[in-house]
Order: structure tokens, then sequence, then C-alpha cells
């Protein structure tokens, strides 16, 4: 999975594309972590317009994400999420934990 992270007015939109699964641990610590660190930032908003599949282990980082960004007072929300992304996360109930859109 590739990351890329635009910053703006307190506004951190981190766009994934790939496969979301445990290999996109490290990159998503990477990403993440910065992020959650940084004093400007209040949101992240992630774009999953361009993940192609998600698994378990993705879903675990979310909500470990979700955690860390509630210990720092920080908002997460999932954009464009489609297909069987959207499904996997309706399953999972995860719109009861995230905004997504």
């Amino acid at each position: 999975m590739r990351t890329s992270t635009i910053v703006t007015n307190g506004k951190a939109l981190v766009r994934l594309q790939g496969r979301f699964d445990f290999s996109a641990h490290r990159e998503m610590r990477d990403c993440c972590g910065k992020l959650l660190e940084a004093s400007d930032v209040r949101e992240l908003d992630l774009d999953m317009g361009g993940v192609d599949y998600i698994d378990s282990s993705a879903l675990g980082m979310l909500l470990l994400l979700k955690e860390r960004a509630d210990a720092a007072s920080k908002s997460v929300s999932l954009q464009n999420c489609k297909g069987t992304v959207r499904q996997v996360l309706d399953i999972a109930n995860f719109g009861k934990i995230f905004s997504i859109a």
C-alpha cells in the first residue's frame, strides 16, 4: 500500500492506495504516527478511494489509529469508501466508530 499526505488548515488528508493488509502496518504507523504527534493537525481524513482490498488486520490498524487519535484529542474519518471496502466496513459496524463518507 502507498500513502500520500496533504495537510491544510489543521486537517490532514491521507490518500491510501493498494491492498490494505498487514503488509501496510509500517507505512500506516509511520505516516499516521507523525500526524498524531503534529500539534497543528486536528483532523485526519483517510481517503480510501484507492484501496482495492481490506482485511481484518487493516480493521485492527484503523481501530488502533482511532484509539490513539482519541487520546490525542484528534478526529479520524474514512472517506471515499466504495465497493467491497465499504461492505467490509459496514459488516464490521465501523459506522458506529468512525464517520464514513
